[in-house]
């Protein structure tokens, strides 16, 4: 794959301030890794506020996750279920927590921190259903790895300002997005990028003339000269 130019980097740093600017800095958490791979998992396919609450509802009726790890499938599923897909993810969830305690002895994901990233990421992605996008947001902020999560709206708004090249999937933009941006920047850029998807560049009718990047956007600029 192709590495991004110079000239690409420093339209990437432009408006990666240029959002600070407009949204301040992008507030953050923490969770430990293993609890935030399982809202990880929650998340895909529903809104924050449902997966949240779903993980609220798991971590309350389960004192530990070996609780979760050794319950019926059933109970699982209802404790889920505000996240939607509770079918999917109730098994999944539980297959990983299983898969995790076999190969480790106990239910943590800590000893990622003493792993090279690469290292890191390739054991995460042979758990079901972790992908790029979940094995990068375990390390990125559960444990400060250099790691760029891209999910829907890193991807659909980074390919129409022209940070991603026009046709490049979202699993091979994380590479891309990690050669384009200074690791010390990976965490607040990709939320930034994330609100300024749900906010202003949505999938469904962009708010263009609220844009604070359009001055760089490649998709404005085509929309402009139709």
């Amino acid at each position: 794959m192709d590495r991004p130019q110079a000239a690409l980097k420093r339209k990437a740093e432009r408006i990666d301030h240029a959002l600070e600017a407009y949204y301040g800095i992008p507030a953050r958490w923490r969770l430990d890794p293993l609890s935030e791979l399982i809202l990880t998992i929650l998340s895909q396919n529903t809104s924050d506020v449902n997966s949240w609450r779903a993980f609220e509802r798991l971590r309350d009726r389960f004192p530990t996750w070996e609780a979760v790890r050794d319950a019926p499938v059933e109970a699982v599923q209802e404790a889920i279920r505000p996240a939607g897909l509770s079918a999917q993810k109730a098994p999944r969830i539980q297959r990983i927590l299983q898969r995790i305690s076999e190969e480790r002895g106990e239910l943590s994901l800590d000893f990622l921190a003493d792993w090279p990233v690469e290292e890191a990421k390739a054991w995460l992605r042979r758990l079901d259903g972790v992908g790029p996008k979940t094995a990068a947001i375990v390390l990125l902020f559960s444990l400060d790895k250099p790691a760029f999560p891209v999910d829907t709206h890193v991807h659909r708004v980074g390919t129409r300002l022209g940070l991603i090249p026009e046709g490049m999937s979202a699993e091979k933009a994380h590479d891309w997005m990690e050669a384009l941006v200074p690791p010390r920047r990976y965490l607040p850029f990709h939320l930034l990028l994330i609100r300024h998807g749900r906010e202003i560049c949505k999938a469904q009718r962009p708010r263009c003339d609220l844009c604070p990047v359009r001055r760089w956007c490649d998709f404005y600029r085509k929309r402009r000269t139709r």
